[in-house]
């Protein structure tokens, strides 16, 4: 969820148009109603509110491009059917030698203005997460592992964040509802793989990643366990702050604060493990935003009889994964997967 190249002058130009004041921003936005409904009934709701997307039961299907060995284990690269609109390219990396059905894990590729970096993250690193790339950690550790190009990245960086978020209202879509179906049906070809076990399934990413592992674990109970670094963010803690313009346009959904606060869409997750890794100095994620959120899931989770189950760990960094983050997150894995 991180800034993009449209200028701040636009956002503020857009904020001054209204008239709105840091107050009127926070109190125009309703609270989200109090509900008894359940759990699948919010997923329904939150959904619903991705947009005009293809049929969520619409049959996936891949076509395999390469299988190399790379550093230590099976790298794959496939040309995925998800969605019926464009081809979604994936990496899956495999372990060596490595028998029966595996624990698999979704890593989900970050941002950072790299439009053409995209799943490549996944197999060669980035500068702001530690120096082993995901696919050789997750590998090491018996899982099998997948990432794909989201709209807009990687192989499909033909458009611009910008445009295509212009074109998504057009047509009564959401880019970010787009980018959710993609890892939702993801998963429905990664079950279908005679290497996986999908009892056993976790999803973890760093940024837009990281949100995407929460949107993720939330819509789809398959997902065992949730990580997420560095994108904790409360929506109404922005808002009050006017502090919008830090992330990407791709990532808004509109009427959502009129449903959901950010820990009531996390808080589908529970009680299944989730661990956020928070940077106390990230200007993305404001400290007092976080404080909210883990008040409300350290609740919810002690409420439903597993406290354990909602761990947050928080380093003196801004946007960045450090070496003990990165031990916490497999530690993690390895423990819930």
């Amino acid at each position: 969820m991180e800034r993009t190249k449209i200028a701040r002058r636009e956002l503020l130009a857009f904020a001054g148009a209204l008239s709105l004041s840091p107050v009127a921003m926070n109190a125009q936005t309703p609270s989200p109603v109090r509900t008894a409904a359940g759990p699948d009934v919010r997923r329904a709701e939150l959904y619903g509110l991705l947009g005009d997307l293809p049929d969520r039961h619409r049959p996936v299907s891949g076509r395999l491009r390469s299988e190399t060995v790379r550093d230590g284990y099976i790298l794959e690269t496939w040309d995925l059917d998800l969605n019926g609109m464009e081809t979604v390219p994936a990496y899956v990396a495999r372990p060596r030698n490595a028998s029966g059905r595996r624990p698999a894990v979704v890593f989900n590729h970050s941002h950072g203005g790299g439009y053409g970096i995209g799943r490549t993250e996944f197999i060669d690193g980035r500068e702001y997460l530690q120096p082993e790339p995901y696919a050789r950690a997750l590998t090491d550790r018996g899982y099998v592992a997948l990432c794909i190009d989201h709209w807009i990245f990687g192989e499909r960086s033909h458009t611009s964040e910008l445009d295509m978020v212009k074109a998504c209202l057009w047509r009564g879509q959401v880019l970010w509802g787009l980018m959710v179906y993609d890892s939702l049906k993801a998963v429905d070809w990664l079950v279908a793989r005679d290497d996986v076990d999908p009892a056993r399934l976790a999803t973890i990413g760093m940024s837009m990643g990281s949100s995407m592992a929460q949107w993720l674990g939330a819509l789809d109970s398959r997902i065992g366990t949730v990580v997420d670094i560095c994108c904790l963010v409360d929506y109404h803690t922005l808002l009050a702050q006017r502090e919008l313009g830090r992330h990407g346009i791709y990532y808004y959904v509109p009427s959502l604060l009129r449903h959901f606060t950010a820990a009531q869409i996390n808080a589908l997750i529970a009680p299944r493990p989730h661990l956020s890794i928070v940077g106390n100095l990230d200007r993305l994620t404001p400290r007092e935003g976080v404080d909210i959120i883990d008040r409300e899931l350290t609740r919810i989770y002690t409420e439903l009889g597993q406290p354990d189950h909602w761990q947050i760990r928080r380093y003196d960094v801004e946007h960045q994964e450090t070496p003990e983050a990165r031990v916490e997150a497999l530690a993690f894995l390895e423990r819930h997967l």
